[in-house]
């Protein structure tokens, strides 16, 4: 049926969805907010000062522009004592900054101007709650060579031997398996451009590895550190010589 934009393809849906995506592109397309927002998809939460420091604007104008998001509701806010805390809204927000990203992406391989990306992001991060960068894109590589998950037609699935293999590193699936949110699923990774690991998998991985001290949060920022630890486990668990991702990284940017 035809609507009053002239178009056959449900006029009703358009003419509500587009008012709304075009705020919701305005609202993320300032690039403080951006900042904001990508300070956050580490999953961590923090308060307006750490945001403003991070976004490198006056706390007057983090407070605006925080207001913003809120009533957008692409962040959330929690009071813990005398501070508020802030945080991503949601997993589909996350979702939608991770894919703007490997839009973003795809834009600079045209233009070298545009990719200047910290080689740390790229060796390991978080992404809203899972692991991302080469060494996730390498764990999921090797999960699926072992036929411990396999993925397809944007979904994913933790095959029997998958369950046992994750634990015998003393990763219990069972909890994760019963949740609300999707299992596992795969999650274009926007450096990489392949897939690492997303859903209750994917964060129960990115837990594990942190709880174990394989990997260690870096201050203001999305990477993660590899760890002694982290890089005789990733060898002896996944085969992987994580030692090595940062050096390839460095031999690209030289």
């Amino acid at each position: 049926m035809a609507g009053a934009s002239g178009r056959v393809f449900g006029s009703a849906l358009v003419m509500t969805s587009e008012p709304a995506l075009a705020w919701i592109a305005s609202v993320v397309g300032d690039p403080a907010r951006l900042r904001i927002l990508l300070s956050l998809m580490d999953g961590r939460a923090r308060t307006a000062k750490e945001l403003a420091f991070l976004a490198r604007i006056a706390a007057p104008t983090a407070s605006g522009h925080l207001a913003k998001l809120l009533a957008s509701r692409l962040v959330a806010v929690a009071p813990q004592g005398r501070h508020r805390y802030y945080r991503i809204a949601s997993p589909l927000v996350a979702e939608m900054v991770e894919s703007m990203s490997v839009v973003a992406g795809e834009t600079s391989l045209t233009d070298p101007r545009l990719r200047r990306i910290d080689p740390a992001l790229v060796t390991a991060r978080t992404c809203y709650n899972h692991l991302a960068g080469r060494l996730a894109v390498a764990i999921a590589d090797a999960l699926q060579a072992h036929g411990h998950i396999a993925f397809g037609d944007g979904g994913g699935e933790v095959m029997p031997s998958g369950r046992a293999f994750f634990k015998g590193i003393g990763l219990e699936l069972g909890e994760a398996a019963h949740g609300r949110r999707v299992f596992c699923r795969p999650c274009l990774d926007w450096t990489e451009r392949r897939h690492h690991i997303a859903g209750a998998v994917g964060t129960a991985l990115c837990t594990h590895c942190l709880e174990r001290g394989w990997l260690q949060r870096t201050r203001d920022s999305r990477a993660l550190t590899i760890t002694a630890d982290g890089e005789a486990a990733f060898v002896a668990i996944f085969g992987i010589d994580a030692a090595s991702l940062g050096r390839s990284m460095a031999r690209a940017a030289a």
